[in-house]
């Protein structure tokens, strides 16, 4: 039901009508609840959204020895989410996403720490030399995950800048280094893009829960 919602939502998208009044006719079709609504609005996209997004993905090759620009909450959150067993997603884009929403405050986790390295790990077998976490600095809290992710990188001798910025979206958009996110309003107007979220738990999250609805 859900995976023919999310092409539901896909073709009306494609056709352009607006996503919240796509996403509502959708919604009260298949009579979804709050939740699964915002699975199916984060899971679908227009065909030349989809479009954009592969021309503009770059793989894992491509990324070695270059700069990574981190979408530092977004990667995140899809790693703790996976670790703790929580429900992951799979969208057309093949990018994974979690179902956590942020309110307005960071909140570390027992997954926190073990998700910033496994980022870290997954980076060294890339041969990422260097990368810029993006954290929102209107998020209570920001400075802590800096805190933490600087103590780690600091205790591993990983080459990471940690920002606090108004806008990562902004930022990510208009920078010239490769953008780590799944974020769809990045993905559909930065200049390159690469699937970090999904790499990561794909390679140390082997029990990850994963629901396939692209």
């Amino acid at each position: 039901m859900l995976r023919r919602a999310v092409d539901d939502l896909a073709w009306l998208l494609s056709r352009g009508y607006a996503e919240k009044s796509a996403l509502k006719l959708v919604g009260d079709r298949y009579q979804l609840n709050e939740r699964q609504r915002m699975g199916v609005m984060r899971c679908a996209c227009s065909d030349p959204a989809l479009a954009r997004r592969r021309e503009h993905e770059a793989d894992a090759g491509s990324v070695a020895g270059r700069c990574l620009a981190l979408d530092g909450y977004n990667v995140l959150t899809t790693v703790e989410a996976a670790l703790a067993g929580g429900m992951i997603l799979e969208g057309r884009d093949g990018c994974y996403r979690d179902l956590a929403s942020m309110h307005g405050s960071f909140r570390k986790v027992t997954e926190t720490a073990p998700a910033v390295e496994l980022v870290g790990r997954q980076l060294e077998v890339f041969q990422v030399p260097r990368c810029v976490w993006y954290l929102d600095r209107p998020v209570s809290n920001s400075g802590r995950l800096k805190t933490i992710i600087a103590e780690l990188a600091a205790r591993h001798g990983w080459d990471w800048r940690i920002d606090l910025v108004n806008s990562p979206d902004a930022v990510l958009i208009a920078g010239r280094d490769i953008a780590a996110t799944a974020d769809s309003v990045i993905l559909d107007r930065c200049a390159r893009w690469f699937n970090l979220a999904r790499q990561v738990v794909a390679a140390r999250v082997p029990d990850a829960r994963i629901v396939r609805l692209g």
